[in-house]
């Protein structure tokens, strides 16, 4: 069923009043399910020696959640009202915690811990952001960056916290107990109010800021109806769409394995387990600054949200490019330190993005489609580190070191290349036919690996269209 909708003069967001009861709510709901998943780490070791498992076989655990969290919630959105979907996430989060209590195999582990964690991770996360969205316009930015801030809040208190339920009821009361604490998802749910029906219209019109000449502004405007559907697969039609989700790909595959992996490679360089548990606070509160931060200065609208994520991420590899390089406490602490504020400027702003390529007419059904694109590399990612991690185990710690530089290098080209391809591709739409991609993506990696010819190629034409 069709919904025509009114002038696009009219389509404005609150922008303020209850949204910021919402933002609230949402803030909650980043803290309970995903500053959740980020403190895990912790019991990582402990069920792998209960279990007496390889680290491969037990960041399955982390990997079904990650995977199953990235199916994307706001799906249901369309069918259902946000507030609904949450409330279940909620459910299902307790579920899984308080199932995997029981701990009678890692095959068990994986089902309840792993799965039902991640469905209702997933039906709480993916919604509780995409109401935001639709009740600000101009401070999306902001909202998103403060409701986003919640997960990091909440990691800060947990890391210790969890330490001390492992320590006094062992990893399997600490479940029950945490899965308890996740039944609040379903009272922030409860305030999540559905927009008026008008207000909701209105909201999903509201173009955002894009370039001149962006595929993704012509479509909004063409587009005046609504059309209710689970995902809308003619967004994989469009190239700049395409070029996000690969970089979701890629981010999913490395998001949560440095704090998944944080305290056993605390524990192999001989730190005390009083002081592991505080790396995990400290990359909490930086990665908490790090996202209030770079929402206002998104919200002043200086920079493009594109080219300040573009730089964000590279900040963020090199960061973790330096991270072998720590062989005690205190420098472990300070690469953590680097590492959380970068990756908190980067998960801050990418959603804001996502509304600026697709628009917010075909937002909801973006997010659940680049969500369960990006679950491919969620799912592989923890299980490839822990995989790496038996691998170079065998080498020497010099070899190791040199490896992982190799591999960051690598990826810091995976990364930042499919934005600045996309940012391109947007100003050219008109004027290239998609075979001109390779053509604009093979000059990058080349920029990025530091071929001299290949860089003043790039400043030359960059200057050309400037």
């Amino acid at each position: 069923m069709n919904i025509s909708l009114p002038p696009a003069k009219d389509s404005n967001p609150p922008d303020g009043g209850y949204g910021w009861v919402v933002v609230v709510s949402a803030f909650m709901v980043m803290g309970f399910t995903v500053a959740v998943l980020k403190t895990f780490g912790l019991f990582f070791v402990e069920i792998q020696q209960h279990f007496e498992e390889l680290a491969s076989s037990t960041s399955w655990i982390t990997s079904v959640t990650v995977a199953v969290f990235h199916l994307g919630g706001s799906s249901l959105c369309a069918q259902y009202t946000h507030r609904t979907v949450v409330i279940t996430g909620g459910l299902l989060a307790f579920s899984g915690m308080a199932l995997g209590f029981f701990g009678f195999n890692m095959v068990w582990m994986y089902a309840t811990t792993g799965f039902l964690q991640g469905l209702g991770i997933s039906f709480s996360w993916t919604p509780a952001i995409s109401i935001v969205s639709h009740y600000f316009s101009k401070k999306r930015a902001l909202a998103n960056a403060v409701a986003s801030a919640g997960e990091c809040a909440f990691a800060f208190m947990f890391g210790p916290f969890f330490q001390w339920l492992i320590s006094q009821y062992g990893w399997k009361g600490a479940l029950l107990i945490i899965g308890g604490i996740q039944l609040n998802v379903c009272v922030c749910g409860v305030l999540m109010r559905p927009l008026a029906s008008s207000c909701l219209l209105k909201a999903r019109h509201c173009e955002t800021e894009t370039p001149p000449g962006n595929s993704a502004s012509r479509r909004d405007k063409d587009k005046s109806p609504i059309t209710h559907k689970t995902f809308n697969w003619m967004l994989v039609r469009r190239p700049e769409f395409v070029l996000y989700a690969i970089f979701g790909i890629l981010a999913a595959m490395s998001f949560f394995v440095p704090p998944l992996f944080l305290v056993p490679l605390s524990y192999s360089l001989g730190i005390d387990e009083s002081w592991t548990s505080t790396l995990l606070s400290i990359l909490a509160i930086v990665d908490f600054g790090g996202r209030l931060l770079c929402g206002w200065y998104a919200n002043l609208h200086v920079t493009k949200t594109i080219h300040l994520l573009a730089m964000t991420i590279t900040l963020m590899s090199t960061s973790l490019m330096l991270l072998p390089l720590a062989n005690n406490y205190v420098s472990l602490a300070i690469f953590t330190g680097f590492y959380g504020f970068f990756f908190g400027t980067t998960v801050s702003i990418h959603i804001t993005v996502l509304a600026d390529v697709v628009g917010m007419p075909e937002f909801d059904s973006a997010l659940g489609l680049f969500m369960l694109i990006r679950s491919t590399g969620g799912f592989v990612g923890p299980p490839l580190a822990g995989k790496l991690r038996q691998l170079t185990a065998k080498y020497s710690l010099q070899e190791e070191r040199g490896m992982v530089i190799q591999a960051e290098k690598i990826w810091i080209c995976t990364q930042i290349s499919p934005f600045l391809a996309q940012e391109y591709l947007s100003q050219e739409v008109h004027k290239n036919s998609l075979n001109s991609l390779q053509n604009t993506l093979l000059p990058l990696f080349c920029v990025i690996s530091e071929i001299p010819f290949q860089q003043e190629t790039r400043d030359e034409r960059q200057g050309s269209h400037v």
